[in-house]
């Protein structure tokens, strides 16, 4: 697996896609079209590669920044952008993934670029328009910008993924301590 996934939520970790904005310079892990269609079919979106083009990585970025823009203005309690909400209305407003049910009673999803940015577009529509918009959280790891929907009891999660950040925040404060006693 190419992609991670610590928010749960598909369309904040499509923006989590952009790691570490706020450094000089962030980690783009959609660098080419092939990582795109990797990222969807890792994220569950589709089970089959759309075969992306230099065309869909350019909307899907652009997407991507739509929706970061809004998630930023709505935890800073600020005006929505209304670029970012055109775009994302525009995506939104597409043919989503086909969905069918097999023969053995499995699940399959197939569509193109477009159809699986509906997705996300659609996700972000429900979401920040809706009640868990209010649980919306950044990571509070300093170099991560990672945002998630805390829905833990409290609500008091702190980080995006205990994983990842949370166990890298608690090492460093161990070792900190273990520094500190020995001086």
């Amino acid at each position: 697996m190419t992609h991670a996934f610590p928010c749960g939520t598909l369309f904040l970790d499509f923006v989590g896609t952009l790691r570490a904005r706020r450094n000089a310079t962030p980690m783009e892990m959609l660098a080419r079209p092939e990582s795109l269609d990797d990222w969807f079919v890792e994220a569950g979106v589709l089970d089959a590669a759309p075969g992306a083009d230099e065309a869909d990585l350019a909307t899907a970025l652009d997407l991507r920044e739509a929706i970061y823009s809004l998630v930023v203005a709505h935890l800073a309690g600020e005006p929505l952008s209304a670029a970012a909400l055109a775009e994302v209305n525009r995506q939104a407003a597409g043919l989503p993934v086909r969905v069918q049910l097999r023969a053995d009673g499995t699940r399959h999803r197939t569509g193109s670029v477009s159809q699986a940015l509906v997705v996300l577009a659609r996700e972000t529509v429900e979401i920040l328009g809706g009640g868990e918009g209010a649980l919306l959280r950044e990571c509070s790891r300093p170099e991560c910008t990672q945002v998630y929907i805390d829905r833990s009891r409290g609500p008091r999660r702190e980080w995006c993924s205990m994983k990842t950040c949370g166990n890298r925040v608690k090492a460093a404060a161990y070792r900190a301590r273990r520094h500190s006693r020995a001086s």
